[in-house]
């Protein structure tokens, strides 16, 4: 079960509330919890390789972290991140590694 995500508001709230709303209800909410359709392993999967893909590192720790909770090993990260680094590019292959290094530290 997806735990009730406050990231949006906690830190956009009084930014931008609509978008707040959006990711915390919508996208964590209601597409995180259709775990019936796609596991969060998978899901998790899925949201790590499309952030290295479009060089969002920003958002990758956050998603490296929840991919190493639902499931991902230190070894399918690994694994994970070599293969993009044939399609994503080699600087963001490197790149998602130092952090993925950082999450995965003590495994």
């Amino acid at each position: 079960m997806v735990k009730k995500q406050t990231a949006g508001r906690d830190m956009l709230g009084e930014f931008a509330p609509k978008f707040a709303e959006l990711n915390d209800d919508v996208l964590f909410g209601e597409v995180w919890s259709r775990e019936q359709e796609l596991s969060p392993r998978d899901r998790s999967m899925i949201t790590v390789s499309a952030l290295i893909v479009g060089g969002n590192f920003e958002q990758l720790t956050y998603h490296l972290q929840k991919a190493k909770e639902n499931g991902i090993t230190k070894d399918e990260i690994a694994e994970i991140i070599t293969h993009l680094s044939f399609y994503a590019g080699w600087p963001k292959a490197w790149s998602a590694f130092n952090i993925a290094k950082e999450i995965y530290k003590n495994e």
